[in-house]
Parts: structure tokens; C-alpha cells; sequence
């Protein structure tokens, strides 16, 4: 029978980190304790993940007014459907994600005076999304609401070191850090039959180097660093190659532009196999069945918190280029899983893609050392430990046996 009761909270179950996060702690979790999940609405242009909770066998509690927008009228609904959650259900806990459910659930605990109130930041806004002024009105209110909080939990050191020493949202002493953590056997299962069915698909020739960049279509992913890079690298390159951007959002449309104007040859899903040098093929379910195909994994982001698509992709076996922001390099390791850059760099991410195209043994040495990284690193096993114990550790000290 449950001791402690657990309200977990998530802006919304787009495809990503937090929702993997969320919904492993909401299902795996010690029979101790009972956790009710809650969750805003998705943005339209992003691909849902709710797959992913139902596969767990969980029904989160939808909260349709709270969504990724500031909205004072809609905010404020959520609010109090928060506040009635947190007095009916009485929870010890509550643990919120992200920067919406943090800001809503904060104020509601806070003020229905739950015993502990935890935050994940899974990333953070405080650079590459907004102008200066915007930036430090956002810094303020995590200031604000860290004071609220019995503890902050980043996902890296990195992340820390960010949240307490740069940007001071907190003392650093009251951050924990607890790593993501996620299911990594299906990315070695029956990698042969998977690798044949992706590759079919998109009628990859055997020696064809396939290249993939997993992730949303929006402005901090900066595909435009992307698309500048792969066309130096169709020019510099003699291997077979193919990219695949996987993925969607309210960037696609520049994107495709940008690739256009660059004189890259393109096509979508439906037609692809036709000699495109770039295939956009918008989200796709199953990506282990992506990674299996694919053979190098790039990421161009502004900003990053722990990038799960490079986690996913040393658990496939993949090497990867990346540029070098945020906690990326507490995910991969510097020149024998990953080749990094400056994300303002485009020759030398060029250069770095160039280099593991054509050289077929060193990506296959990256690749390898890649699942030694993350094998027990990231394992949904680990994360589920490491939560349970700060849990304990926070209700003993107020008093919970």
C-alpha cells in the first residue's frame, strides 16, 4: 500500500526528454509511492508522445488550458485546476518539468503548502529563445520560484554549474543532479532486420552513408547551420551520402528554403529514393527503427540541456557531430564518441562530417564506444534509483518515517 503520495507535473507529452522522464518515474517508481500525472496540451505543430505513457499504462490527468504560450487568462485556469488536484489528491510531493508546469506548480504547492516541491529543468530559456529583456524577466521568476522549492534538480553538471554559478537561480548547494534516464534495450534489438526495413524505405544503397538530425524544426535547433555545413560536404565528399532530417515544426518551411536556395536537392517521405541529396521525413514513431538505418547522427543546437536524440544514438551504435552547447559533453565523449564544434563554426562541423563519411572504421570505433558511454549511465534503472533515494532523503528530513 502507498505511502507518500507524488503529483508529477509536465507542460505537455511532446516528443522528448521530459516526457520519457516523467512517465518512467510515474510507472517505476517503488510501490511506496503513488504518483498522479499531470499534463498541459502539446503545440499543434509538435508530434505527440502520448504512445509513450500509454505503453506504461498510465492516464495522465489533461489540463487543457496549459499550454507552452503565455496566456494570463488560460494560465490562471490551469493554475486553479492545480490547486484543485493538490487539495483533493493531498500529495507529499510535488515534482514538476519544465518551465510552465514549474512556474504553475510551484505557485500552487507553494501556496497549498506541500511539504516538498522539487523542479527539473530539463534545459532553460536563458539564452538562444529570447531578447535580453525577456531573458532576464525569465531569470527573475526562476529565482523567484527556486525559493519556493525544496530542491532544483538539473540533468548535468553542466546544467548546474549554468543554473547556479552563471545565472544564479539558486545556491548551488540546493541543486541535485539526477541524469536522464531511459529504456536503451530496444536500440539493440534486431538492429539487422530494422536497419533493412529503414533502409528500404528510403531505397539507401549497402555502401550509401546515411546522416540523420533528430529533433524539432525550431530556431535553437539551428538546422541553418546544418544545411550550410551539408552543402560544403556534398561539395567536399566523394562518399555516397544521404541526409535525413527527422522531425517537425514551424521551421520547416525556412528550412526547405534555405535548402533550396543552397541548391541542395530535397524530397518528403513520399518521394523519396529519387537522387535527393536531403530527405525530410517529419516524425517518425520509431526511432530505433531510424537509428538502426542511419549510420551518423548530427546535432546543431543553440542550446541544449541532455540531448536525448544523442543518447538514443550512442545506445544505437552511432558515432555523432554535434555542435558543442549546453550539457552535451556530459552525454557524449570528445573524439571517441563525438566530434564537436562551436555552434557558430560552419567549416569545422562540415569538417567533422566530412571526416566520419569517409572514414568508415573511425565511425564504427566512435560507434562502439558510444554504448559503452551510456549504458549504464542513462538506463531508466538508474534514473528511477536516483529519484527514490532523494525522495526518502527529503521526506525524512521533514519528518516522514
Amino acid at each position: 500500500m502507498a505511502k507518500y503520495r507524488v503529483l508529477r507535473i509536465i507542460n505537455r507529452l511532446n516528443l522528448g526528454g521530459p516526457t520519457y522522464n516523467a512517465a518512467y518515474l510515474s510507472r517505476y517508481l517503488h510501490p511506496d509511492f503513488e504518483t498522479i500525472l499531470v499534463s498541459g496540451m502539446k503545440d499543434d505543430s509538435e508530434a505527440s508522445s502520448e504512445f509513450i505513457v500509454q505503453n506504461l499504462g498510465i492516464t495522465p490527468v489533461y489540463i487543457p488550458d496549459m499550454k507552452r504560450e503565455i496566456d494570463l487568462v488560460k494560465d490562471r485556469s490551469a493554475y486553479r485546476k492545480i490547486r484543485d488536484l493538490i487539495d483533493e489528491f493531498k500529495p507529499h510531493i510535488v515534482h514538476t518539468h519544465a518551465a510552465k508546469a514549474g512556474t504553475l506548480g510551484r505557485l500552487a504547492a507553494s501556496r497549498s503548502k506541500v511539504p516538498i516541491v522539487l523542479h527539473t529543468f530539463h534545459g532553460h530559456v536563458f539564452h538562444s529563445y529570447f531578447n535580453p529583456i525577456a531573458t532576464r524577466t525569465f531569470i527573475q521568476i526562476e529565482r523567484y520560484l527556486a525559493k519556493r522549492s525544496t530542491r532544483i534538480i538539473a540533468i548535468s553538471d553542466i546544467q548546474k554549474q549554468e543554473l547556479g554559478i552563471q545565472h544564479k537561480i539558486c545556491p548551488s548547494e540546493k541543486i541535485e543532479v539526477i541524469p536522464l534516464g531511459f529504456d536503451l534495450e530496444r536500440f539493440r534489438e534486431d538492429i539487422p532486420t530494422k536497419r533493412e526495413l529503414f533502409r528500404q524505405k528510403y531505397a539507401l544503397a549497402a555502401d550509401e552513408v546515411a546522416v540523420g538530425i533528430i529533433g524539432r524544426l525550431v530556431a535553437v535547433k539551428n538546422h541553418d547551420l546544418f544545411i550550410k555545413a551539408w552543402k560544403q560536404v556534398l561539395e567536399k565528399s566523394k562518399t555516397k551520402k544521404r541526409a535525413f532530417i527527422i522531425g517537425d515544426g514551424e521551421d520547416r518551411t525556412k528550412i526547405e528554403e534555405m535548402a533550396r536556395q543552397a541548391g541542395i536537392k530535397f524530397s518528403g517521405t513520399e518521394n523519396a529514393g529519387n537522387g535527393e541529396d536531403l530527405v525530410f521525413t517529419s516524425w517518425i514513431t520509431n526511432i530505433d527503427e531510424a537509428l538502426a538505418g542511419l549510420d551518423l547522427v548530427a546535432l546543431t543546437s543553440l542550446n541544449e540541456g541532455t540531448p536525448v536524440s544523442l543518447i538514443e544514438a550512442q545506445a544505437a551504435g552511432k558515432a555523432i557531430v554535434t555542435t558543442n552547447v549546453g550539457g552535451i559533453g556530459n552525454v557524449v565523449i570528445p573524439d571517441r564518441t563525438a566530434l564537436l564544434s562551436s555552434s557558430g563554426d560552419v567549416d569545422k562541423f562540415a569538417k567533422n562530417l566530412t571526416q566520419l563519411i569517409d572514414d568508415k572504421e573511425l565511425r564504427i570505433a566512435f560507434g562502439a564506444a558510444g554504448w559503452e558511454n551510456v549504458q549504464d549511465k542513462f538506463h531508466v534503472n538508474r534514473l528511477v534509483k536516483d529519484m527514490e533515494s532523494l525522495y526518502r532523503k527529503l521526506l525524512t528530513e521533514k519528518g516522514f518515517h
